[in-house]
């Protein structure tokens, strides 16, 4: 059985994955995105402000995910997010921060942002060791 520290551990190793949000028409829209995972399996990314999936975020923070597509597993993904603030923003940059040295230099941009997903659901599945596989409820 996959563990939380298992979780943890491939969303630390697979650190780019595929997060669809909801447009205003309803219609799914999807991007890839690089993030790092939190203990509690929060996923952080950055964006700019300008983009579709935060325009979407704020609207519906209603997101699903889609992680790792190889022989180690793949992880759906569905969660809230947010834009965090003060501590948590500090702790949730420096995550990832750690998973991305080059994130600091981003600062300097105009309308960078920090968006971070807390988990509701996920599925682990793995097709070459089916004993893998855990569905959480969180």
């Amino acid at each position: 059985m996959t563990s939380r520290a298992d979780i943890h551990a491939f969303l630390t190793e697979n650190r780019h994955g595929v997060i669809a949000t909801n447009a205003s028409s309803g219609a799914p829209e999807s991007a890839v995105v690089g993030f790092a995972a939190t203990l509690a399996l929060e996923l952080v990314f950055d964006t700019l402000d300008t983009t579709r999936k935060i325009a979407n975020i704020r609207r519906d923070p209603n997101v699903s995910a889609v992680i790792g597509w190889d022989d180690d597993g793949t992880l759906q993904y569905e969660g809230v997010a947010d834009e965090p603030t003060g501590e948590d923003l500090e702790r949730v940059r420096s995550v990832y921060f750690e998973a991305f040295p080059d994130g600091p230099e981003r600062l300097k941009w105009t309308g960078i942002t920090y968006v971070r997903i807390r988990p509701s659901w996920l599925r682990f599945t793995s097709y070459t060791q089916p004993d893998r596989n855990v569905e959480m409820v969180f």
